[in-house]
């Protein structure tokens, strides 16, 4: 018997119409910088979860994801970005640490901002 993974919301819409004649209208949004994506919901609460529990490895515990990828994402975003959105000290008998830098904290909340604004948006539109 498969195991049902937690919901992390990924796969639905961040913002939606109100229903009209049985349709309503749904969307994502994410920020892409030549053609890569950036930042979008799941990055962001990557982010947010790195900033919380100060760790890499902890933030993708808490999300069922792997080191390796949450690392991967991490290195994606500070590459796109052109600076560090996140800190971090290696490892050693007590282990390592992350945070967000300024810029992460700006972008994190922008992000949120902009999802504020396209649910705002999205909600007027029908089909």
């Amino acid at each position: 018997m498969a195991v049902k993974k937690k919901d992390h919301g990924r796969g639905t819409a961040l913002a939606s119409s109100l229903p009209a004649a049985g349709m309503q209208v749904k969307g994502r949004l994410w920020l892409e910088k030549d053609g890569e994506a950036f930042l979008s919901w799941g990055r962001v609460v990557l982010l947010e979860r790195i900033r919380d529990l100060g760790s890499i490895a902890a933030a993708a515990r808490s999300m069922e994801m792997a080191y390796s990828h949450a690392w991967s994402m991490v290195a994606d975003i500070n590459r796109l970005a052109g600076e560090e959105l996140v800190s971090r000290t290696f490892g050693g008998r007590k282990g390592g640490r992350a945070w967000l830098t300024p810029a992460g904290e700006k972008a994190v909340a922008g992000f949120w901002q902009l999802v504020a604004r396209f649910q705002e948006w999205i909600k007027h539109q029908q089909f």
